[in-house]
């Protein structure tokens, strides 16, 4: 049986809103220890689960549960009969969800997608993302075997990090690093930023707040905010939401080695 250790005293890093994405439970991928660790040193008013979740996919070929899995859902529905406001907008991976869309059970709320208002009055779309992916909405069976060969690499990296903490050397993503340098997953990207960013302007929105393509990012694009949750498989990331209304990617790499990213030249902290 999973038991978490709450015994010792920690920091908690409070939000007014946290966005997390791409947890994919159910899946070998999925770093449940690291969420676990992170919802221990984060709170928040409200948590949005931005998609992907629960990895339907795999879960229909092969059942893969281990008890930190269940640790994840337990502590966020714990959270929620604490008085934290849960919304789920279901994505490609959880889609047999979006039948409870607008509606709510429990201490939890679905919907396919929301506005946020920031607390600085902005006002942001919250959605998953794969409504703006082609291949999703086009070819589905060619995304099916894209994430055979994801899984595959995942299965890759796994053994590789397996022989970088023998060396003492701390977690690196394959795929992360794949996606910041290859010019084709660097297009890929490109092109769904500017889908997202055409809707948005459509909509007369000030930002965007998404998941879906594991690319953690916020970034300004012609006057509207675009931020990407990123995922808990490879990048470990999740978007906050500070009193001010100021928005900000957090990289959660363990307790031990806890960093913010505040400043970089595609993640810019913006008073949202």
């Amino acid at each position: 049986m999973y038991e978490q250790d709450f015994s010792k005293d920690v920091q908690v890093r409070t939000f007014r809103t946290l966005f997390l994405s791409d947890i994919h439970l159910g899946t070998r991928g999925c770093q449940a220890e690291l969420l676990l660790d992170f919802l221990r040193h984060h709170q928040a008013e409200t948590i949005y689960l931005v998609g992907d979740i629960i990895d339907g996919w795999r879960l229909r070929k092969k059942r893969f549960w281990p008890a930190s899995h269940q640790a994840v859902m337990n502590l966020l529905l714990e959270r929620g009969r604490q008085g934290t406001t849960i919304v789920y907008l279901p994505g490609n991976h959880d889609e047999f969800l979006r039948k409870s869309r607008k509606l709510r059970f429990g201490c939890v709320e679905f919907a396919d997608d929301v506005e946020h208002v920031t607390a600085a009055g902005r006002r942001y779309l919250v959605i998953h993302g794969d409504q703006y992916d082609v291949v999703i909405q086009k070819a589905k069976w060619l995304a099916y075997l894209g994430d055979r060969f994801y899984v595959t690499a995942l299965a890759m990296n796994t053994w590789l990090n397996i022989a970088r903490r023998k060396l003492g050397m701390n977690y690196w993503s394959l795929g992360a690093f794949a996606k910041q340098h290859v010019k084709q997953f660097v297009n890929i990207i490109g092109q769904f930023e500017n889908t997202v960013a055409s809707d948005i302007r459509q909509r007369k929105l000030d930002g965007v707040i998404c998941g879906h393509i594991h690319h953690a990012t916020s970034r300004d694009m012609n006057g509207l905010h675009y931020l990407n949750t990123g995922d808990w498989v490879e990048s470990c990331t999740a978007v906050g939401e500070r009193f001010d209304g100021t928005l900000e990617i957090v990289r959660w790499a363990g307790s031990e080695q806890a960093t913010t990213r505040t400043n970089h030249d595609r993640e810019p902290v913006i008073a949202a």
